[in-house]
């Protein structure tokens, strides 16, 4: 039986993007699951998708790419996009945002899914070199970015999507 909200997830170097997951959810009634473990029929059954992962090479994970492609043609569903990136936070403006949601956003617009709203914060990135200084954005999400998280999923519940 399909969710009235589900998250699709993928969060695994520092479970920043998981973090912005678990904030989500409980506003929306939301479950979370793991683009390996979704069937693609049964999203296809819920009035409103959530997909969530760090941004690698300027776009989400390639497990939620793939699973967009596997999608079945819907009509009247609405969907949502999420992500953490490790890039500088003054970078990360919405319009960088939108540019890293673009790939996802365009599968999911071509299978009959209404975008309704995307989110974006900084995440901790200790990728190639930048672990040898600590990283990037350390200590991020934080609470600020949670609390903006939770903002995000009530608008999206009082507009009710």
């Amino acid at each position: 039986m399909a969710e009235k909200a589900l998250l699709v997830v993928y969060s695994y170097h520092h479970r920043n993007t998981e973090a912005i997951a678990k904030a989500i959810a409980p506003v929306l009634g939301a479950a979370i699951v793991k683009p390996q473990e979704a069937d693609p029929n049964e999203l296809a059954g819920s009035e409103l998708l959530g997909f969530g992962s760090g941004i690698y090479s300027a776009r989400h994970h390639a497990s939620l790419l793939d699973l967009a492609d596997r999608l079945p043609h819907v009509s009247g569903r609405n969907a949502f996009l999420f992500s953490t990136c490790g890039a500088p936070a003054f970078a990360v403006t919405r319009e960088f945002i939108f540019k890293n949601h673009s790939a996802l956003r365009e599968k999911l617009v071509s299978k009959g899914y209404k975008i309704v709203d995307e989110f974006g914060c900084v995440g901790w990135n200790t990728n190639s070199f930048l672990r040898f200084f600590g990283g990037l954005n350390r200590g991020r999400p934080n609470a600020e970015d949670l609390k903006h998280a939770e903002t995000f999923a009530r608008e999206l519940q009082a507009n009710k999507h």
